[in-house]
């Protein structure tokens, strides 16, 4: 018998469900992701990112419950991410080695325009001047009011990290034509030059729900690598 000590084989990467704006984790998409997974044997962690609450959201909160998610220092994750969440996704990538791949759904590139635009500016100056905005809660089917500071810390983010998430893993990016939440010239943008993005255009909107099934056939094998 050998007297040599016994060398771990590589960690196996956790698998993270990172939902949208004005949902929660148990989206249809999220829930959907994570029943395909768990039949294949693999745990999708659903986290909640109303954090500090849906009311205080602010995209800071979003990242430390992310960066908490991942693990200890030696652990990996392959992060899902929608809307938001795609977003916050992609900015952790970018900062964090345990990152080792990402699946992006619509995501939320340069969030505050798209907001503003969206909005209008009559609608995006009370937001500003009152402090607080009323829309529709996906999640708890209701309506909540969100406090305009979400615009500052977002906006603080974007100054710290830049405009645009430098991730160097690979990703998979799916994201619909007649989307008219999150540009899809963003995503295009983002992804154009980057060789270890795939991304995939679909004949939907934001919801992507006509498009779950090729989400996860997609999905699936684009994580391959990681035992999908």
């Amino acid at each position: 018998m050998s007297d040599l000590p016994s060398v771990p084989g590589p960690v196996a990467p956790r698998w993270l469900y990172l939902h949208g704006f004005a949902s929660g984790p148990d989206s249809a998409k999220g829930v959907a992701v994570a029943r395909h997974f768990e039949a294949r044997g693999h745990h999708v962690a659903r986290l909640n990112l109303r954090v500090p609450s849906m009311e205080q959201l602010r995209l800071s909160a979003m990242l430390e419950t992310v960066r908490a998610a991942l693990g200890g220092k030696e652990d990996r994750a392959v992060l899902f991410g929608s809307s938001l969440g795609g977003l916050t996704a992609a900015r952790i990538a970018a900062e964090d080695a345990r990152v080792c791949g990402l699946v992006l759904l619509a995501p939320a590139f340069h969030v505050v325009p798209q907001l503003r635009k969206r909005m209008g500016e009559a609608a995006w100056g009370h937001w500003k001047t009152s402090g607080w905005i009323e829309t529709d809660d996906f999640a708890e089917k209701r309506k909540v009011r969100i406090h305009s500071g979400f615009i500052e810390d977002a906006e603080a983010v974007d100054a710290r990290t830049g405009g645009w998430p430098d991730v160097r893993v690979p990703t998979l990016l799916i994201h619909g034509k007649a989307d008219d939440t999150c540009d899809i010239r963003y995503s295009r943008q983002w992804a154009e030059g980057r060789r270890h993005v795939r991304m995939v255009e679909v004949e939907d909107g934001h919801e992507l729900t006509a498009s779950l099934p090729r989400i996860l056939a997609e999905s699936e094998e684009f994580l391959r690598p990681w035992g999908a």
